[in-house]
């Protein structure tokens, strides 16, 4: 009999597929699509045109994980942004990164204060992000767990605890206060608070103004590239690359991938789950099942719920999520030219960030909430074959775009007008966009469902609040990777610490498993 099986081969299933076959474990993956990766693939979407068709860059990849799973090794390389991020304003330009002194320079043209105050800013932001850093690769205590779990709670506490008063309060704010409220507080600008803004929106279908929207701004800063903390990159060959590397480090450990193998159902016996049922009606037996699928489609589809206690499947049923975010691939007969930009292509080799202010963010959420999608979208482009000729034809481009927001309701029929409206935001900034654009793939929140399995199109298998976070993600009592379904385990997005491609709960998950099996063994 398997030691585990785990369903889909995402890159939190095969993280935790190689830490458990490391160790010894039978493990297998089984994969509904014929290819692995989950979101994390890199596919032809035209003719000779290729991309990261779901997530598309890097920076939230665990250090640790890349080591040991001897990633470099077999070929991983990221290549980073030279600035990170370009933003048109109609009537100009902000460019973000490539230095403090730079950066500096560029807020000064709009405001000296806000110039003098981005040190402090990014001291205060490094600062709490370290936090998350320390917690990234922690088991969160059980809130169930009595005395020990108590002790875990302690323990993790430690590093905030330590913190200086100013700097707690500085952890207080980002968890619970709005962006608006954080930047305001910080500068005075507008463009220069949607240069930071932009990040409390991403996957986030929520206004800047939503109490814990700050928090989403922190969570996609707390990554590093090449060493360097924050940055971000593009992997050569896209997201396929890494997660083609991860199945090779899993099956050198003895690890097994399936694909083509959609499951149908988690068997549960006696109260226990003791294996799968797979769509085809072969049954796979192991001594624990563990699940890289978001928690809300496995317990709504996979698990009976007459062996789920009552308040976890009420919690379930509570669980809060869908992204509102648009993912479009995009084949280009050239370069986009924007209206206002800086000479030369390294503004076009950063995140393109269509969204001027934290009023416009504001705008396009609300418009989505009232109307299904934003008539004046939030955009942001990358044109990773500026870095990477091997996925485009010579002389052309690919362009990926993540925008919001889409109400993950809105039905079908009117997609195409959120992406008309998509096209119109870029055009409007850069003359001559529409006319370059070959083929246009699209990933609604309905399609990246059903292609990808992300509930309501939800890039994160669920909300990123402070009630949907640590020990309570996905809800209390299961937010150490552990359900209350004997032998069942979770090991994606939807646990601690959140979506991304971190490969974080992938660790944590294999690690608790041993930890629970080594304790079994001492007994």
């Amino acid at each position: 009999m398997l030691d585990a099986v785990i369903i889909g081969a995402g890159h939190n299933g095969l993280v935790c597929a190689f830490y458990l076959a490391r160790a010894g474990l039978k493990v297998r993956l089984y994969e509904a699509r014929g290819v692995v990766g989950g979101a994390a693939v890199t596919e032809e979407f035209a003719p000779g045109f290729r991309n990261s068709t779901a997530s598309y860059t890097v920076s939230l990849l665990q250090p640790k994980v890349i080591a040991e799973m001897g990633l470099e090794r077999r070929g991983y390389r990221v290549i980073e942004r030279p600035v990170s991020n370009f933003l048109p304003l109609g009537d100009g330009h902000l460019v973000l990164g490539g230095g403090l002194e730079r950066t500096q320079a560029e807020f000064a043209r709009f405001s000296t204060k806000d110039a003098a105050a981005l040190p402090g800013y990014y001291e205060m932001l490094e600062g709490v992000a370290e936090v998350l850093r320390d917690l990234a690769l922690r088991i969160p205590p059980d809130a169930g767990g009595g005395p020990r779990a108590l002790l875990d709670a302690v323990m993790q506490s430690r590093k905030v605890a330590r913190l200086p008063l100013a700097a707690k309060r500085d952890v207080l704010a980002l968890f619970t206060r709005s962006a608006r409220e954080v930047l305001d507080a910080w500068f005075e600008s507008d463009p220069v608070k949607a240069a930071f803004g932009f990040d409390a929106c991403v996957g986030n279908y929520a206004s800047p103004d939503a109490p814990g929207s700050a928090y989403v701004l922190l969570h996609h800063v707390f990554g590093e590239v090449n060493g360097k903390k924050g940055a971000w990159g593009h992997v050569p060959g896209g997201m396929g690359t890494i997660t083609r590397l991860m199945a090779e480090a899993v099956r050198e450990a003895g690890g097994e991938i399936v694909t083509d193998a959609p499951v149908g159902q988690v068997l549960v016996e006696r109260g226990r789950a003791v294996g799968l049922s797979l769509a085809s009606g072969e049954e796979v037996r192991a001594a624990r099942v563990i699940a890289n699928l978001g928690p809300k489609p496995l317990f709504d589809r996979l698990v009976p719920r007459d062996v789920v206690p009552r308040d976890f499947a009420r919690a379930m049923d509570m669980y809060a999520g869908g992204s509102g975010s648009l993912r479009m691939n995009l084949a280009l007969s050239g370069l986009p030219k924007f209206r206002h930009a800086p000479t030369g292509d390294e503004h076009l080799k950063a995140g393109i960030v269509i969204a001027p202010s934290l009023d416009y963010m504001d705008r396009a959420w609300r418009d989505a909430r009232d109307d299904g999608f934003s008539k004046a979208p939030i955009v942001e482009m990358l044109i990773p074959s500026l870095v990477d000729d091997s996925l485009a034809p010579p002389g052309q481009h690919v362009a990926s775009l993540f925008c919001q927001h889409v109400d993950p309701d809105l039905p079908e029929d009117r997609e195409k007008e959120a992406v008309e409206a998509v096209l119109a935001t870029i055009e409007h900034h850069a003359p001559g966009f529409r006319a370059q654009v070959l083929h246009t793939q699209v990933h609604s929140p309905r399609a990246l469902e059903a292609k990808f399995g992300l509930w309501r199109g939800d890039i994160f298998h669920g909300r990123m609040s402070l009630d949907q976070l640590w020990s309570a993600r996905p809800a209390l009592g299961a937010g150490s990777y552990r359900t209350p379904v004997p032998g069942l385990w979770l090991c994606g997005s939807g646990t601690h610490p959140g979506g991304g491609v971190t490969g974080a709960p992938g660790h944590n998950c294999a690690h608790a498993v041993l930890k629970e099996r080594w304790n079994f063994l001492r007994r």
